[in-house]
């Protein structure tokens, strides 16, 4: 089957699908067995990973469920070709209950392309946008919303436990200083640079941004991104049969802690990989995004 190119306006290369496909290429005797299964995509984003696990399983059915409504239209564009074996649901994994038993439960945890390089999401600094960062840009509250917000201390701990940023007192002192004198940030460009300007001049030039920590912080706040993630890894495993398989590509250590401590100390949960499994050199270099990209799969006992 050839398959469409995603929409333009979330065009999303899927990280880690040669993992994916290796990992999931155990479904076949289960979905011999029970004559076809679903797989649920928590994180359906464009239907990357999705579309490749469809047509390598052509018993398989899809639940994809996304809180992003761009997304969920691009998925739809995508998945066409494979007509009524897709539903694509709109929620948040994090409040979802499936109807039916699954052979496969997939969540990739990472900020799609189209999230980041749109600057009106205020996701990211590299192009100067509103400081929203909200995946369901309907609900919840907004970056700036929740600088104004919380203390100093409150937003200096923030950024410590969510960034693992060594400067979180500094950075939220500045941000704290800027409100009361200046007034809100006028968008991502603004908020960068004043993070920014809490670090020595050699250290502002790295390979890494100096803000990189701090907004990942603010966008895990926002989305409440560790929380959903906990309420997930303690829910997923009933919604699968026995034999069934569970995957979660992870970004950051602060995630990839919670799949490993989950896989490992669930009863209902035998690990698959015993490492996480990373891209190849190869796949960095095409897709610098997914350098941080862990792969880990558990099966249903």
């Amino acid at each position: 089957m050839r398959l469409p190119a995603p929409s333009d306006a979330f065009a999303h290369q899927p990280v880690l699908a040669d993992s994916v496909l290796a990992g999931f290429a155990a479904l076949e005797p289960l979905l011999a067995q029970r004559g076809g299964g679903v797989l649920i995509d928590c994180t359906l984003g464009g239907g990357g990973h999705s579309a490749l696990l469809l047509e390598a399983h052509p018993s398989l059915r899809l639940i994809g469920l996304d809180q992003d409504a761009t997304a969920r239209t691009a998925a739809a564009e995508r998945l066409a070709p494979f007509g009524d074996r897709v539903q694509i649901v709109a929620t948040n994994f994090a409040a979802y209950g499936p109807a039916e038993p699954a052979v496969a439960v997939l969540a990739d945890l990472g900020v799609s392309s189209p999230q980041l390089d749109v600057a009106e999401r205020g996701f990211s600094f590299r192009q100067d946008g509103p400081l929203d960062m909200r995946m369901n840009p309907q609900a919840g509250a907004t970056a700036a919303e929740l600088l104004e917000q919380l203390e100093e201390g409150e937003l200096a701990d923030l950024i410590y436990a969510y960034g693992e940023e060594r400067l979180s007192r500094r950075i939220a002192r500045r941000i704290k200083q800027h409100l009361q004198e200046q007034g809100p940030f006028r968008g991502t460009a603004e908020l960068a640079y004043a993070i920014a300007g809490c670090y020595p001049p050699k250290a502002r030039h790295g390979r890494i941004h100096p803000a990189t920590r701090s907004f990942q912080a603010l966008r895990i706040a926002v989305n409440d991104e560790l929380g959903v993630l906990d309420r997930l890894l303690a829910s997923a495993p009933d919604w699968l049969v026995s034999g069934g398989l569970f995957g979660v590509i992870s970004f950051h250590s602060l995630e990839d802690r919670r799949v490993k401590t989950a896989f490992v100390s669930d009863e209902r949960l035998q690990r698959v990989t015993r490492k996480p499994e990373t891209a190849t050199e190869a796949e960095q270099h095409s897709n610098p995004r997914s350098r941080s990209a862990k792969w880990r799969l558990a099966r249903r006992r």
